[in-house]
């Protein structure tokens, strides 16, 4: 249908019945006559009508469309974005109008007027901000909800790659959640799921909220380790995602506190969706309840030259491997050993034999504890 005449026809059909805002009458026809201002044609079709009412489709939404626009600036001020999305939601009540005025003029290929209100906004904010749409994977995210007039704002998450050194004991590697709402985030943690900043957690996630803003972290940890213990080389490394950062870009160095260093961060694509593979070396204090057999001391060799089998209580059965090992007795209840040993090594179990084997209490036919354990590198493979 682009006979103008035939348009002219069914347009004066509708609005007999049916008073338009022109937005909503242009939309009707704008793809059939190839034009892209649906408000221009709605306003040269409409030109001998006066509206009596509102628009019997959108109730005059059309018109409210720069308060929807405010709220997007308003929130989207302190943001640091070049492209951008937008969602819209709107009463049923209106999509149901919209689809019986085209089902009943049988009006095809037309934009819906969820699209239409879509299209209106995006064009209104770029002209405002000079930012790109982009519909696929936006730095920011609208969800306009007409309903009830509100507007949220999601920023996309962004993953930062760093490491760190613990070179005193009495840090826990993470976090105790906010008792409050438990980790999700609320006005006691400031959205951010942990209301304490003393752990490596909550070190670099502090760091990590100065500099980038957002609510909360997610960490991806390369091994963990004790309150106790020391990380030292190298150092952990570690993968965090922030969550709604406000900022996208920011300079990041290497910053000590105490006792803990943190560095080596860079903005890195992918949050790892599966465990990495890494290798650890460690060492290993380890007294015993019996003396020592220095003779005995000699089998830990051989934990070099085969798989250590864990036993979840799950029923899950899995093997890690030992590449090298190195003892040394301190005293007649007392060795060291250091060791390099794949990742997720579970170091308390193979010392005392919690369903570990072989294991270093059975190999020495001597219960044994591990007093502290100490990491002296972690490379990732």
């Amino acid at each position: 249908m682009s006979n103008y005449s035939e348009i002219t026809s069914i347009v004066n059909s509708i609005l007999k019945k049916y008073d338009l805002c022109d937005q909503c009458l242009g939309r009707l026809f704008s793809k059939q006559l190839h034009l892209s201002s649906n408000k221009f044609l709605g306003k040269k079709l409409k030109k001998n009508y006066i509206s009596k009412s509102k628009c019997y489709v959108c109730k005059d939404l059309f018109c409210n469309l720069d308060h929807f626009l405010k709220l997007m600036l308003d929130l989207s001020s302190n943001y640091e974005f070049q492209t951008y999305g937008v969602g819209i939601i709107i009463k049923p009540s209106i999509v149901d109008r919209d689809d019986f005025i085209r089902s009943k003029y049988k009006l095809k290929g037309i934009d819906s007027i969820k699209t239409d209100i879509a299209k209106e906004l995006i064009k209104l904010f770029t002209k405002k901000t000079q930012k790109t749409l982009d519909s696929f994977d936006p730095e920011i995210t609208f969800t306009v909800n007409l309903k009830d007039e509100s507007c949220q704002l999601h920023s996309k998450s962004i993953t930062i790659f760093g490491k760190y050194v613990k070179s005193e004991r009495g840090y826990a590697q993470k976090q105790t959640p906010c008792d409050n709402c438990s980790g999700t985030g609320c006005r006691v943690c400031d959205f951010h799921g942990i209301s304490e900043f003393e752990s490596i957690e909550g070190i670099i996630s502090k760091l990590i909220f100065k500099k980038f803003g957002g609510t909360t972290t997610k960490f991806t940890w390369i091994g963990g380790e004790d309150k106790s213990s020391l990380v030292l080389g190298n150092g952990r490394p570690f993968f965090v995602k922030i969550k709604n950062p406000s900022k996208r870009k920011s300079k990041l160095s290497d910053e000590t506190f105490d006792s803990v260093s943190v560095f080596n961060l860079k903005l890195v694509d992918t949050f790892p969706k599966k465990p990495l593979n890494f290798y650890s070396r460690i060492k290993i204090k380890i007294s015993t309840e019996l003396q020592i057999n220095s003779k005995k001391l000699q089998k830990l060799k051989d934990l070099t030259t085969c798989p250590i089998v864990i036993y979840e209580k799950s029923g899950k059965r899995y093997e890690k491997k030992i590449f090298d090992l190195k003892y040394k007795k301190n005293s007649t209840n007392l060795f060291t050993i250091i060791m390099s040993a794949e990742g997720g090594f579970p170091i308390k179990r193979f010392v005392i034999g919690d369903d570990v084997s072989p294991n270093i209490s059975s190999l020495l036919d001597n219960s044994c504890v591990a007093q502290e354990f100490d990491f002296l590198d972690i490379v990732l493979k």
